[in-house]
């Protein structure tokens, strides 16, 4: 079955206007699924995965991906401050409540994640299980670094092939066995056309929230945040070449989690791009036991080895 997708406009507390891509039919009974993307990302990076969960067979659920303020047809804020936890995880709250998608499974990328973990620690009844993808209680700061060195710094492309190429040399070695295909379609996600030339997806502004990023202070850990989801299913993907998320983080975590839902993806960095048959079949299987789990249990057995 073919996953119908709208477009939605909904005001953030401040009346800022904020885009959300919404799959599957209002009349779906399952759980809603929220995908939030990364820092400088939109909900273009999800069209695979919510589709795939949205058209699921017999189950078709509601799925929406958010932009952001200051992201891809969202308003962008004049003022960067608001580019912020803070600001952001009341926008998401306010979307969700506008969509009457609470609780939810949210599927939460880097920042996305991170959110996810906050929302978790403030509003606990609003969870109903969370994919961590590529983010956990302890950034490495080494990745941190990188993300600084580009965000709203890429030099500008003269087309989507010239973009695809600046995208391969930024990415390959977290990423080497993307194809030139897949680098064109990465530079289609991530710039768009603006009065006759291409333009990052997101206000360069972001790279403002980047700078008191330092090597040599790393960000405090998230352990009380992370602990927050201690009753709720939780899945967690690792990229294995990832420079944000440690494989010590992952088995840290399961530590503090029972039952934590692990996946490490071969071959990529980060983020995970959650669009592969194998990967979205995991998540699927997840949110499928996030549907049969009460939303104030416990936490979830662990799934089967695959």
């Amino acid at each position: 079955m073919q996953s119908s997708v709208t477009s939605l406009f909904i005001s953030a507390p401040d009346s800022l206007k904020l885009h959300v891509r919404s799959y599957g039919p209002r009349s779906a009974d399952g759980v809603p699924v929220v995908c939030l993307p990364g820092l400088a990302r939109t909900a273009a990076d999800f069209e695979t995965l919510a589709t795939a969960l949205a058209s699921d067979g017999d189950h078709p659920r509601r799925v929406v991906a958010l932009d952001y303020r200051g992201r891809g047809l969202s308003d962008y804020d004049r003022n960067p401050e608001n580019y912020s936890f803070q600001v952001e995880l009341a926008d998401v709250l306010a979307v969700t409540t506008a969509l009457d998608y609470l609780p939810a499974i949210f599927i939460g990328t880097s920042r996305g994640g991170i959110l996810a973990m906050l929302l978790a620690a403030v509003r606990p009844t609003a969870i109903a299980g969370v994919v961590l993808n590529d983010i956990g209680p302890v950034i490495e700061p080494k990745g941190l670094m990188r993300i600084k060195g580009y965000v709203g710094k890429m030099p500008q492309p003269r087309s989507f092939e010239d973009g695809a190429e600046i995208l391969r040399r930024l990415f390959d070695a977290q990423f080497p066995k993307l194809t030139a295909t897949d680098w064109l379609k990465a530079a289609q996600r991530a710039y768009k056309e603006d009065k006759g030339r291409l333009v990052p997806t997101y206000d360069v502004n972001l790279a403002k929230t980047m700078e008191g990023v330092d090597l040599e202070r790393p960000l405090p850990p998230l352990w009380k945040e992370f602990d927050a989801l201690r009753n709720h299913p939780v899945m967690v993907i690792r990229g294995a070449n990832s420079d944000i998320l440690s494989a010590a983080t992952v088995e840290a975590m399961g530590a503090h989690h029972p039952g934590l839902d692990t996946l490490e993806v071969a071959d990529q960095g980060h983020a995970p791009l959650l669009m592969e048959n194998d990967v979205i079949a995991r998540i699927r299987a997840f949110v499928e036991r996030c549907e049969r789990t009460p939303a104030t249990g416990g936490a979830m057995p662990a799934a089967p080895a695959e």
